[in-house]
Parts: structure tokens; C-alpha cells; sequence
């Protein structure tokens, strides 16, 4: 979703001039600039946390948390309103009551929870070119709302993802006491939870219409459970079971980083070790951040650099792990080292080559980090059926990527753009099985040691990863490859994967010897990863029943999004727009572009990929382009033509790639 608003000096004049009025008096502002993140309360006394860095201006029924950035803001106001619409409308005449709000493009239930009996999201429309962000989160407790407004510009919502979370995860109702497992014992993963646990997965697969999930549970060291539901590829009868292999993705992150505890433990490298005493090529595109990454900064998401995942996406034929690492020398951080979150798949690519280098120096670095992996990870776990390799996972018993037509409607996938993640799979490429990426999970629960009591690494090493490296939200900091929620009292360490097709988690309490793994194949799993992990929780603590409705209001929320996919885009592309395109445009990072009709249908041929495209009149009168096929459904060109040259814009959140015809 392409969304921006205003910057500058204008909106915060407008802000501060329109905040007085709205309540009501003349008094002057609080106006404060926090060192630390600060526990605040909003005029009604509803609490919340304000993030370290931000500037915090509180007036009569409207708190304004400002970043670093002067182009974004998030806006707090308690409104006494009959409903969520019309809670919404009082708070944005509180915030900003010269202006005229923006179309509403989409309005989504969310489930309650945190002592809000009612929420509700609201996204506005923007046009891609101004590269904003607007939504407003409505909560209700009684009769009182609680109106969260965010109004920011896409490179740094991005940025400040983690705060902005902060504030909005930790906003709670006056006087409401959390949720908290803490002291605590775990119940028992026996056959009756077990068999819950399963009903809901299975349950929650029809609604959300994913085809296939391998589930495994851990307790008392032991595997209980390891399973699949549903299949693995739509049409066909073929079932998933336990040992079915999906691609993991980002769950791959800590397997890297079990190697690095493997090779300290060694004496090869050390944790605090500057990356270019280990492997002198290594360069990132700012002096500065090179010289002060050490070897656990490379998987720690707190370097600065950004998330820059298109040049990888869009060509990756040639691609090697050497021009994986070679991308790194072109990437600029856009905030201080260890200020805020950003995640990183490039930097955590090198952390996986950098090892390899050093377990074999001689050999090529794809090959090296494959063979320490085999060695050093797989085989010592029994991961009998993990791989690295795609002819190998194909060939097996393999579940295939599925994601949502235009239509909302499952579908088969093609694996084009999974290939993607081959040159920098330290990162995300391994194929693992529920059974055998449960094996993992049993290591990081027995600190270390494998069945037996043999020791594969160290505890200090293996814990070592989960010490916390830089806040990633409420009550969550990131380590190495690794997440700890501590929100409900007691650790959970958990960590997500998404590709093309696949979603996926893993997650285990280490005070409590539970773990757990959902592998899914379809896009559509992102919705259930959170709800599992509650679900879970909730069997064994006898936690609030929330999880059900969590996966209820997903459902509502795609379907929303679907029919207002189908009311903005014309599909087929617009004719008349579509003979306005080159036929070949070339971007010097993206590479090739080809534009070709195929019957009444457009396709964009990147080369690696291919997808069918819609198009959409925008608001400020420009045209995008949108992909439409399942699990490449999304990119946004945007026609761009400048001083007589036909081009295309297309951006992440943070740069932006143009196109230019090949005439």
C-alpha cells in the first residue's frame, strides 16, 4: 500500500495551532523530549509508552508523539463518541480540524483485547507519490474512546516501525490490569490439548483458506506431537504430514547463528569481534557503520541499515553469494547505529558467508556455508530431511506455495521468485520439515545440549543470541536471528518467516521446556502465526479465550481488502493506459522490464518473474501498474514519464527505482 501525508514545519504549525482549539483553552503545551522510553497517560488517563527520542506534546484531550523526523506524527485522543465512526470523526477534528480528511479507503474490525471491548482500523487513501502512511486505530473501553492517529511518510514509518508499534501495542484503558502468566506452571501438552490445539489450526485453515500446515509441539524436552493438515498442493490428494518440507524463510536467521555460537565456542571468532578482522572484504556502503559492526551486529536488525530487499527480488539469475555481499557496499544507513529496529535480510546473509569463510576459507562461500550447515547443524540435530537445495526439496515431500487470486480465491503458485533467496539463503532459503525444525527447537530448550546431554554448543553461546540487541516493540527486543515477548510475563522467544507462498513461526518458553512449529503454504498463514502462538499460550495457562477471535477478524479484514482491491483496480489493465508503455524499459538496478499482451490480459516480464498486471487511476491523477498474480500480487509501477522519457517508478518504503523506456 503506497501512503503519505504532509511534511515539514507546516504540519507541525498546524498541529500545535489546531491542538488549543480543539480543547477547549489557551494553556500553553507540555512539551517534553524523552532520553528514555517513558510510561505517559493520555487527558483520560488511559496509559501508553512513549518511545526514547520522541518529543511528547500534551494538550486537553490530545497527546501528539513526534519522532526525530519532522514529516510524521502519531496522535492520541480521547473521545466520548456512540460509536467507532464517530470517534474517528471527533479525533480528527481534534488533530487536524483545517484540513479535510482523506477518502476512507478501508475500515477493519480488530479483535479485543487488552481491556478494549471494541477496535476498529481505519486506512485512508493516498496517492503513491506522496509516499504516506494515514490510519487511525479506534479502542474502546465503556463508553470512552481512545483514538490513535498516525500520519507519517513511508520512509520513516518504516524506520520508526518499532516505536510507532510501542506506542500503539502498549495503549491501555485506565486501570486495566494485563494479562500475565508470570509464576505460573505450565499445564501438560497432553492428548486432550493437543487435540484442541489441532481443531483450531484445522478450523482456522478453513476460514482463512490456507491448503496445507506440518505442525510439531515440544514439551519436557520431548517431541509430543509432529503432524500435517490439509495438503499439499491444491487438486491434488497428496496429504502434509510431519515431514513434509516447506520453505522456512527467516526462521533460517537462527540457524545461522547457531553456527556463529558454534564457531565461538571454537575460538574462531568472537561475538564482539570487528567483521573485518574475520573477513577483511567485508564493506557496507558508510565507512563509519563498516568499522563498527562487530560479528553480533550482523543478525541484530540495529546497525541502521534499512530493509532493501528489491535489488535481490527483481535479479537474482546471476546472483552469487559474492554479490550478495557486494550489495552490502551500496546500502546506507538511514538511522545511528543501535538507535532503532530496521531489519536486514542482506546483512544476515553475510553473517552466514562470513562464517563459512572462516570454517573454509578455500572453498566458495555458497558451498562452505551449505556443507557447515549440513555438518554442524543438521546432522548433529538429525534434521534428516533439511536442505538447502531446490532441485532436492522439489524432487522430495514438498508442499508448494499457494497465495490468493484477485478474487480472494486459493490458488497454485508458481516458485519463480522464491529462487530469489538462493544467493543470500543464510537469510531465509532452508527447506525444513515441521519434525525436523522441531529438532532445533529441542536444542534451544536444552540450552544447548542434544538427546543425550552431548553438547553441540555452549549455553553461554546459545543464549548469548537471545540477549536482547535493540527494542522491537512492546515488550519485545530482538537478539540475534531471535525475539523475546515478554509481554504477558514470562519469555517467549519466537521468530517469523515469510516467502512467496510460505508463512511461518517457531516459538518456545524457555522457562517452561515448550515449544512449538507452524509451517504453512500460502500467504494467507500470515494471519494465523500470531493466533497459534496465542492459542498455544492460552492452553497452557488457562489464558483469556482470544485466539479464535483474533483469526475472525482476519478473516473480515481480507475480505475487505479484496473487495476493495476489485472496486480500485481495472482489471484487465486500461487498454488506452496500457498503449501508452514502452514495450522494454531497463532500470540500472531492477534490470529488464518487458511489457506484453497476452490476449486481453497485460504481463510485466522482469526476466526471473512475470506476473499478469492491473492498472489504477491514482488520486493525483498518475496511473500504477499493479501485479496481480497469487504470492506476487502487490508491486506497484507507477507511471513516471519525465523530459520526453516513458519511465516507471517503483519503490520499497525507503528508495525508489525507475525504469526507463528502451526505445
Amino acid at each position: 500500500m503506497n501512503r503519505v501525508f504532509m511534511l515539514g514545519l507546516t504540519l507541525i504549525c498546524a498541529v500545535t495551532s489546531m491542538a488549543g482549539a480543539a480543547g477547549g483553552t489557551t494553556a500553553p503545551p507540555v512539551i517534553e523530549r524523552l532520553a528514555g522510553d517513558a510510561a505517559r497517560t493520555t487527558p483520560k488517563g488511559n496509559t501508553f509508552t512513549a518511545p526514547a527520542g520522541w518529543t511528547v506534546t500534551s494538550r486537553a484531550h490530545i497527546v501528539i508523539l513526534d519522532p526525530p523526523e519532522p514529516d510524521s506524527h502519531v496522535a492520541i485522543v480521547d473521545v466520548e463518541a456512540t460509536s467507532a465512526d464517530a470517534a474517528v470523526q471527533a479525533a480528527w477534528a481534534s488533530y487536524r480540524p483545517d484540513v479535510p480528511v482523506r477518502p476512507l479507503k478501508l475500515s477493519l474490525p480488530r479483535s479485543p483485547r487488552d481491556g478494549w471491548e471494541e477496535r476498529r482500523l481505519y486506512d485512508y487513501e493516498t496517492s503513491p507519490n506522496e509516499r504516506a502512511v494515514v490510519f487511525v486505530t479506534t479502542s474502546r473501553a465503556g463508553t470512552g474512546w481512545t483514538v490513535a492517529i498516525v500520519d507519517a511518510t513511508e520512509p520513516t514509518f518504516e524506520k520508526r516501525g518499532a516505536p510507532i508499534s510501542l506506542i500503539l501495542d502498549s495503549l491501555r484503558p485506565k486501570g486495566y490490569q494485563p494479562e500475565s502468566f508470570a509464576g505460573r506452571s505450565a499445564q501438560r501438552l497432553d492428548s486432550k490439548r493437543i487435540a484442541q490445539l489441532e481443531e483450531f489450526v484445522r478450523t482456522s485453515m478453513e476460514q482463512l483458506g490456507i491448503p496445507g500446515t506440518g505442525i510439531a509441539l515440544i514439551d519436557g524436552g520431548r517431541i509430543v506431537h509432529a503432524t500435517g493438515l490439509g495438503v499439499k498442493k491444491l487438486g491434488r490428494p497428496e496429504r502434509v504430514d510431519g515431514d513434509t518440507l516447506f520453505a522456512a524463510a527467516s526462521n533460517t536467521k537462527a540457524l545461522t547463528t547457531l553456527l556463529l555460537a558454534e564457531l565461538v565456542d571454537e575460538k574462531k571468532l568472537r561475538w564482539d569481534q570487528p567483521v573485518t578482522d574475520v573477513y577483511p572484504a567485508f564493506r557496507l556502503g558508510d565507512p563509519a557503520t563498516t568499522r563498527s559492526v562487530l560479528v553480533k551486529h550482523l543478525v541484530c536488525a540495529c546497525t541502521g541499515l534499512p530493509r532493501q530487499d528489491m535489488e535481490w527480488i527483481f535479479e537474482y539469475r546471476d546472483a552469487t553469494p559474492s554479490t550478495s555481499l557486494a550489495l552490502l557496499g551500496k546500502m546506507q544507513p538511514t538511522s545511528g547505529f543501535g538507535e532503532v529496529y530496521q531489519y536486514s535480510n542482506l546483512m544476515a546473509s553475510a553473517a552466514g558467508y562470513v562464517a563459512a569463510s572462516v570454517v573454509a576459507p578455500d572453498r566458495e562461500l555458497g558451498a562452505a556455508y551449505d556443507d557447515a550447515m549440513r555438518r554442524k547443524i543438521f546432522e548433529p540435530l538429525g534434521m534428516t530431511h533439511t536442505t538447502f537445495d531446490f532441485a532436492a526439496a522439489l524432487a522430495g515431500n514438498i508442499a508448494m506455495p499457494h497465495g490468493d487470486d484477485v478474487n480472494g480465491k486459493p490458488s497454485v503458485a508458481r516458485m519463480d521468485l522464491n529462487y530469489s533467496v538462493v544467493p543470500h539463503r543464510p537469510a531465509g532459503g532452508v527447506w525444513t520439515s515441521a519434525r525436523d525444525l522441531a529438532r532445533y527447537v529441542q536444542l534451544e530448550l536444552a540450552r544447548g545440549q542434544l538427546e543425550g546431554g552431548k553438547p553441540l554448543v555452549s549455553a553461554e553461546n546459545i543464549l548469548a543470541r537471545r540477549a536482547a540487541q535493540v527494542p522491537s516493540g512492546d515488550g519485545q527486543v530482538y537478539g540475534m536471528g531471535l525475539e523475546t515477548d515478554t509481554r504477558l510475563g514470562i519469555p517467549v522467544v519466537h521468530h517469523g518467516g515469510s516467502l512467496f507462498g510460505y508463512k511461518s513461526d517457531m516459538i518456545f518458553l524457555p522457562d517452561h521446556g515448550v515449544g512449538a512449529v507452524i509451517l504453512t503454504n500460502s500467504d494467507t498463514g500470515y494471519y494465523l502465526l500470531e493466533p497459534f502462538q496465542r492459542r498455544l499460550l492460552e492452553l497452557l495457562f488457562d489464558g483469556r479465550p482470544e485466539a479464535a477471535s483474533r483469526v475472525s477478524a482476519a478473516v473480515e479484514q481480507k475480505k475487505a481488502a479484496v473487495a476493495e482491491a476489485l472496486d480500485s483496480l481495472v482489471i484487465p489493465a486500461d487498454p488506452a493506459q496500457v498503449a501508452k508503455l514502452a514495450t522494454r524499459y531497463v532500470s540500472a538496478e531492477l534490470g529488464t522490464l518487458a511489457v506484453r499482451r497476452e490476449a486481453s490480459a497485460t504481463v510485466f516480464d522482469l526476466g526471473e518473474w512475470q506476473s499478469t498486471v492491473a492498472s489504477r487511476n491514482n488520486d493525483d491523477q498518475t496511473v500504477s501498474f499493479i501485479t496481480l498474480d497469487p504470492t506476487i500480487d502487490g508491486f506497484e509501477f507507477v507511471v513516471a514519464d519525465t523530459d520526453g522519457k516513458r519511465s516507471l517508478v517503483v519503490r520499497d518504503a525507503q528508495h525508489e527505482y525507475r525504469f526507463v523506456a528502451v526505445d
